[in-house]
């Protein structure tokens, strides 16, 4: 490796000081920061520690781990936090082995964890199974430094004692365990955090986040592609800067394109937050709390750091990680090549007629005048419950059908694993006037996932995810566009610029459809995952989150 000096306003988070300065970097590791006096030797850029994502899904990037780290260094990001949940409940533990693999092809630092909830619950058909054998074995791994989110949080309530096995494997380990308890307060979310869960990235209140934290839990603010919760939480810098972090959880590839972590530390200077808070969530704590091999900006620490333009807009001038220079000016420098895909996509075409919804499936002996819709949320991965008159739906001829003028699409989940009966409901604030938009990225069993206007254009899309064996598509009566995803029906082994360009002309067709969502594919992508409230629909059926069962 190479040996070179660098000159800038050093931030010291430890010192909480600025300061002119030289680092000396040798054999990828920091040698010496020496401080300068002479006011000839001052610059105008500032070298930071490098951003660390601390919870993200790679794969809801459509990217491999390779080109999501060729994208994030651009921003400054260093070192993600990564839970491989999502390929893992489609291609099980081959499945998380082939991102650690894939993630050691480009000189970034990737941390994975060992999903805890595989499947996520008994409601759905995943394409495999991890039990607490298996995650035991994949906490023995070095590349595995945390079990992911416990997202059964009823399990640890009543001590399930599968979920007490994986929980306790950790804590041997010596890994720390992360949490997934939206909604969970007083009583219930200290006995969850007293099982030895550490982390919460799924508040969306500030009332919520400062009930964990006082029972001891570290808070995750997320800012994604779907969730955002960061001005609800950002605060909690101010107030906790030892107990937050900062972190996305699923992150699309144009959003990706425009930034990551340094746009939230931009937001957050824009409020008028100490710098060392900021830098202390976005740099310091992820390391500290999961022991990563991230340097922190001292003398012998990796040299893991940035160079940026500001410290207000943080545009990045140079990432280096390793002491090797991987992105200038909003270029990147790690090159992409080429890798072979796995993949598990069992299931043949559909017909129309599979996508009816005869009425008599309420019950031809009950006289019910009403239907549950599931009601999504701009910004939100929780849904509500709504009721929904069945006149509304009914076409008069013994089927159900999307009422375009009060927006109740019809929302279809249909089993990627095997042939199977497909699953029905009505969906509001897609807003669609036409067409058909479907997806195989549907968390956390990753079945196809599709709204639309009929019948004809739902079969349709899902028959084009089906074609390519996983993928987002959008139909219209003039237009159908697809974007691929060949690896385990939720990544494409392509650039991710590339990747990102016909996302986001996936994502304009979508709203040229009529949807009024900042990221329709995203919240599609979330109506089915079942441990969030309050009302979602599986392959199974309807499911009511807050009472954990099928409707």
């Amino acid at each position: 490796m190479s040996d070179f000096r660098l000159k800038g306003k050093v931030a010291d988070c430890f010192g909480q000081k600025i300061y002119h300065a030289e680092i000396h970097v040798s054999a990828g590791r920091i040698l010496s920061i020496k401080a300068l006096d002479s006011q000839a030797e001052e610059t105008d850029h500032y070298i930071l520690p490098g951003f660390i994502d601390a919870h993200v899904h790679v794969e809801s990037s459509l990217l491999l781990p390779s080109e999501f780290a060729r994208l994030a260094v651009t921003h400054g990001t260093v070192a993600i936090v990564c839970d491989p949940h999502e390929i893992a409940n489609v291609c099980g533990l081959e499945g998380v082995k082939y991102m650690i693999e894939n993630g050691k092809t480009v000189p970034f630092k990737f941390y994975f964890g060992a999903p805890s909830c595989v499947p996520a619950t008994l409601f759905e058909t995943v394409g495999a199974h991890l039990d607490a054998e298996q995650v035991g074995q994949l906490l023995q791994l070095p590349e595995i430094k945390y079990l992911s989110e416990m997202m059964n949080y009823p399990g640890v309530l009543n001590n399930d004692p599968e979920v007490m096995e994986k929980i306790r494997l950790a804590l041997e380990f010596n890994k720390p365990v992360d949490g997934h308890a939206p909604g969970l307060r007083g009583e219930k979310a200290g006995f969850y955090i007293h099982a030895g869960i550490s982390t919460d990235h799924e508040c969306f209140t500030l009332e919520e986040a400062l009930d964990k934290l006082n029972a001891g839990m570290k808070i995750l603010i997320r800012e994604g592609s779907a969730a955002k919760n960061f001005e609800a939480l950002v605060s909690l810098i101010e107030t906790h800067p030892d107990m937050t972090m900062l972190c996305s959880d699923d992150k699309h590839p144009d959003s990706l394109v425009a930034g990551h972590i340094n746009r939230l530390c931009a937001r957050a200077v824009e409020k008028g937050f100490a710098i060392f808070n900021i830098l202390r969530a976005a740099c310091i704590n992820p390391v500290l709390h999961y022991g990563l091999d991230v340097g922190m900006l001292r003398p012998g620490d990796p040299a893991d750091f940035i160079v940026v333009k500001d410290l207000n807009d943080f545009e990045v001038i140079q990432t280096y990680i390793n002491g090797k220079l991987l992105a200038e000016n909003g270029q990147t420098r790690i090159l992409h090549t080429s890798h072979s895909v796995i993949n598990e996509f069992q299931c043949g075409p559909k017909h129309i007629e599979d996508f009816l919804y005869p009425l008599m499936k309420w019950g031809e002996e009950e006289n019910i005048e009403q239907a549950w819709v599931i009601e999504a949320l701009d910004g939100q991965l929780v849904t509500n419950k709504l009721l929904q008159p069945i006149a509304l739906l009914s076409d008069g001829k013994g089927y159900l059908q999307s009422n375009l003028e009060h927006d109740l699409l019809k929302i279809v989940v249909v089993n990627r694993y095997h042939d199977a009966p497909i699953a029905k409901s009505f969906i509001k604030n897609f807003n669609l006037k036409k067409g058909a938009i479907a997806s195989s990225v549907a968390h956390d069993s990753h079945n196809i996932v599709a709204v639309g206007v009929d019948e004809y254009s739902i079969s349709r899309a899902v028959n084009l995810v089906i074609e390519n064996k996983g993928g987002l598509c959008c139909v219209s009566e003039d237009e159908e566009r697809v974007l691929p995803l060949p690896c385990a029906g939720l990544m494409s082994p392509l650039d991710g610029y590339e990747i990102a360009s016909q996302y986001s002309a996936l994502d304009a067709m979508a709203k040229q459809m009529g949807t009024t969502l900042s990221a329709p594919f995203m919240t599609l992508s979330f109506m089915a995952l079942l441990v969030i409230p309050h009302l979602k629909l599986s392959d199974m059926g309807l499911f009511d989150g807050d009472d954990f069962r099928l409707l």
